[in-house]
């Protein structure tokens, strides 16, 4: 597939149907590009061109620098520039009026960048890196305040939530320089950011959830308790839902460099039970919370994702 070719024929909204190429284009074809912020900007314009398409409606598609000025408003706070430009009447908007503030928590740990095909298939971190970038432009490009924390065991990285178009590229700078490396601790960084939102917002996990399931998701009640909304995405790599049939195969724990020697064939039933059972687990105790869980793997087109997020957000006001 020409990753370039199909990018333009999104931006210039020549696809046809209901849906946007963007929504059919490979993950490795967009990391392929290189430019985070090239990439982020094609998968939401694309993404949104097939919305605007479709019978859903009412999402924005400004940043919130400004909003239209309604009778009542202080004019003292009125953007003049704009309005000479526009022979229209806007109002400056702070940060603290965006109609959201979100957290993008991103595992950073070892398992998180491995590939069951290195060159083919993204690993479970490109994926996330290429999903938080363009979460964030569509969370500013909508007029909500978008923040980042990266970590494995400790918190590696920590981005206040901004609205301003300005963010944009300290945070996407940020994505790009994270490297996969340490163990998971999910329950000690979701803790965190419950205690540092002062206001109701939203937070999004993005992780292969290789954790203990008790620690994370004690953490994701307490965000839930706090009155923040949740939403999860679990990444998982082809290879990770279903073992080849490969025979006598050595298996390699990235996290602890454990190996193990068995035959793959004679696990593939066990391995299946196991990984249903624990999606089933992590989805069955968010929705008890009142969390949004969604189990996607890292050869699936950033639209779907993208569309599951919009859901959500329209779901808050």
């Amino acid at each position: 597939m020409d990753a370039r070719s199909s990018l333009s024929d999104v931006e210039t909204g020549t696809t046809g149907g209901n849906r946007s190429a963007i929504e059919r284009l490979d993950p490795a074809d967009l990391a392929a590009l290189g430019n985070l912020e090239f990439v982020a900007r094609s998968v939401v314009e694309g993404f949104l061109i097939g919305l605007h398409r479709s019978p859903h409606r009412g999402f924005s598609v400004e940043f919130a620098e400004n909003r239209p000025y309604v009778p009542g408003d202080d004019t003292r706070h009125m953007d003049w520039r704009m309005y000479g430009r526009s022979d229209r009447y806007y109002i400056k908007q702070y940060e603290e009026e965006t109609n959201l503030r979100a957290y993008l928590a991103l595992d950073t740990s070892r398992s998180m960048a491995w590939s069951s095909a290195p060159g083919r298939i993204l690993s479970k971190l490109e994926y996330a890196r290429l999903l938080a970038a363009s979460l964030a432009y569509l969370l500013l490009r909508q007029g909500d305040a978008a923040g980042l924390l990266a970590f494995d065991d400790r918190i590696r990285l920590r981005l206040q939530p901004r609205a301003t178009r300005r963010h944009l590229a300290p945070l996407l700078a940020a994505l790009a320089g994270l490297e996969g490396a340490g163990s998971t601790d999910a329950g000690s960084a979701v803790r965190e950011v419950a205690l540092r939102m002062r206001r109701r917002g939203l937070v999004v996990l993005i992780s292969d959830l290789l954790v203990d399931p008790g620690g994370t998701l004690r953490a994701l009640h307490f965000l839930r308790h706090r009155g923040h909304e949740v939403l999860v995405f679990h990444l998982m790599d082809p290879g990770e839902r279903e073992l080849p049939e490969a025979g006598d195969a050595v298996f390699f724990d990235p996290e602890d460099e454990s190996e193990l020697r068995a035959d793959s064939s004679a696990l593939r039933p066990e391995y299946r039970r196991a990984v249903e059972n624990a999606v089933r687990t992590w989805r069955t105790e968010c929705r008890r919370m009142g969390a949004d869980y969604h189990l996607f793997t890292t050869d699936t087109p950033l639209g779907p994702v993208l569309g599951q997020y919009l859901e959500k957000r329209s779901r808050l006001g």
